[in-house]
């Protein structure tokens, strides 16, 4: 490519003297590496005498296609640097629903203010079917509760997610504040469905309390539980970051729970063994700093 640029220098400036000065080479420098283009091409690509350098047949006809190649490789060079840098790229990032429906959009908002030329894709999903993507390599990280097993997963704590007793507005004037754990086996139970982490610590908690309760109801959405409890149909024990996506129409309430208190923590999946490109390596780190100040 260098001895292209040279070649479309001497070119524009019909001079090797003022070419050579420009890129700092010898004028014999300059010659060798001319005729090296031409001995490669096969063919000459200017008439010269001691007062005038011309363009042959040859030499016109590169021209333009120099300045394409040139132009591209340009082009490219840029769009990797920007890439290196994190300016480009694309992130596939997963997310469990109510994260993706609240805190992660307000993460991409501000990670695109800053990088325009960057793709953002999110996968919604369940605990479980996060850490296959991940495994897969399907996404690129994962904002979930901590993985089991002995999978190489780095997982980097973000913040708590506090269980609360989700009801009717019309429901708190009977439940105390905080709400004893025995109000679960007094209220009819809307709960999510059992493959979901919500309901595997829901079911752990009451084993913890001592408390027997069984689902009225198994719910796949959670707007679904918002919906039903909003009909005075049960209560439920949700994460507090739940509570955007059961909105939906329904005036719901909630209480905290007396000792001992639930909560689950929401953190940053990868895998161990994977460097990240830029692009995703910036996004975690401002998801990661985010988190420091959020409050659901």
């Amino acid at each position: 490519m260098t001895s292209l640029r040279l070649f479309l220098q001497v070119a524009r400036t019909c001079s090797f003297s003022e070419t050579a000065r420009a890129a700092n080479l010898s004028q014999p420098a300059l010659s060798r590496t001319i005729k090296l283009l031409e001995e490669d091409l096969g063919v000459r690509l200017f008439d010269r005498n001691s007062r005038n350098v011309m363009l042959t047949t040859a030499g016109a006809a590169l021209v333009p296609i120099v300045e394409r190649l040139t132009a591209d490789f340009d082009l490219a060079f840029r769009e990797l640097d920007q890439t290196f840098s994190g300016e480009r790229g694309r992130v596939v990032v997963g997310a469990l629903p109510s994260i993706a429906a609240d805190f992660l959009p307000r993460a991409i908002a501000r990670f695109l203010a800053e990088r325009r030329q960057v793709e953002v894709i999110v996968r919604e999903n369940l605990s479980g079917g996060l850490l296959q993507n991940l495994q897969d390599r399907s996404i690129d990280l994962s904002i979930t509760i901590p993985p089991g097993g002995t999978a190489p997963i780095r997982f980097e704590p973000m913040f708590e997610d506090e269980y609360l007793l989700v009801c009717r507005p019309e429901d708190l004037e009977l439940i105390p504040d905080p709400a004893p754990w025995r109000v679960f086996e007094q209220f009819p139970f809307i709960a999510m469905e059992p493959r979901s982490s919500v309901r595997m610590m829901t079911e752990s908690v009451f084993a913890a309390a001592g408390i027997r309760t069984d689902a009225r109801f198994e719910c796949v959405q959670l707007a679904t539980v918002g919906g039903l409890i909003g009909e005075g149909l049960g209560i439920s024990l949700l994460p507090r970051s739940t509570l955007p996506l059961m909105a939906i129409g329904k005036q719901i309430a909630w209480r905290k729970t007396e000792a001992p208190m639930a909560s689950r923590t929401i953190g940053m999946c990868t895998l161990a063994d994977r460097t990240l490109a830029p692009a995703a390596e910036a996004f975690r780190q401002l998801v990661l700093a985010m988190a420091v100040d959020t409050k659901f």
